[in-house]
């Protein structure tokens, strides 16, 4: 069994532009911590996986996704001796949530979260129903696809096919919950995730007049996908994708 992928975050030097723009562009429900300086997501599309906002202590943007592990720093050392480069160690926030943070070869973001010991309930609740936008791939394009397939295979034991596309792998992390991705590379790299929306082209757009800046998109691919990515109003990258069922 691989580890799976179960939570998302974004973030930037100040907090609410993002809330406020995630808000309107996907329809989500975002419930401030108490304290401030972190908001949760409940993406209200009844699948996927849900996330948070956070403010950024560097002042440093950062979008990425959080692996599931039960022991963080063997997961952090297993990275580090394949080129990985730890930037939070092990932290407990209280007792609410352990988490851990590396940059892999490439220099991408990634998160892990610890799972719930053996024969206790898993605490990460997924998203409810509702008309908001689901968040359920996950995507890290490196500078070398094999590279890139290699690293996160070995770490996390994915299994990736990359028989159908050039240079990207379709990843199923073998979990059977979370969600699933594509590893690969393209001229530009990130370590992201992306939303399933009703229509990518009118998604760019508002994106677009809410101070986002597109990316790429609509792009199609095959006969029954088209995709596209903006970064928000923190230069955070944000995929989109839409898939004719």
């Amino acid at each position: 069994m691989g580890n799976a992928v179960v939570h998302f975050e974004i973030g930037g030097p100040d907090d609410q532009p993002l809330v406020a723009f995630y808000q309107q562009l996907f329809g989500w429900d975002l419930q401030a911590m108490p304290g401030g300086g972190y908001t949760l997501i409940d993406t209200r599309g009844g699948s996927g996986i849900n996330g948070g906002i956070g403010k950024s202590q560097t002042g440093e943007p950062w979008s990425t996704f959080y692996v599931e592990a039960g022991d963080l720093q063997a997961v952090l050392d297993r990275a580090e001796s394949m080129g990985a480069k730890t930037v939070m160690p092990v932290t407990d926030f209280g007792g609410m949530v352990t988490i851990a943070m590396f940059t892999d070869p490439d220099g991408l973001l990634v998160g892990l979260v610890k799972s719930a010991d053996p024969g206790q309930p898993q605490d990460q609740q997924g998203p409810s129903a509702g008309s908001g936008e689901p968040v359920d791939w996950f995507e890290v394009l490196g500078s070398d696809a094999g590279r890139t397939q290699r690293f996160y295979a070995d770490l996390f034991g994915w299994t990736v096919d990359s028989s159908g596309f050039p240079g990207y792998g379709m990843t199923d992390t073998g979990a059977g919950r979370g969600i699933q991705g594509g590893l690969g590379a393209g001229e530009q790299r990130w370590a992201t995730i992306y939303a399933r929306v009703a229509d990518v082209a009118q998604t760019l757009a508002k994106a677009d007049s809410l101070g986002g800046a597109r990316v790429y998109g609509p792009m199609a691919v095959g006969d029954s996908m088209q995709t596209g990515a903006f970064r928000d109003p923190a230069g955070n990258v944000f995929g989109v994708y839409h898939r004719a069922d």
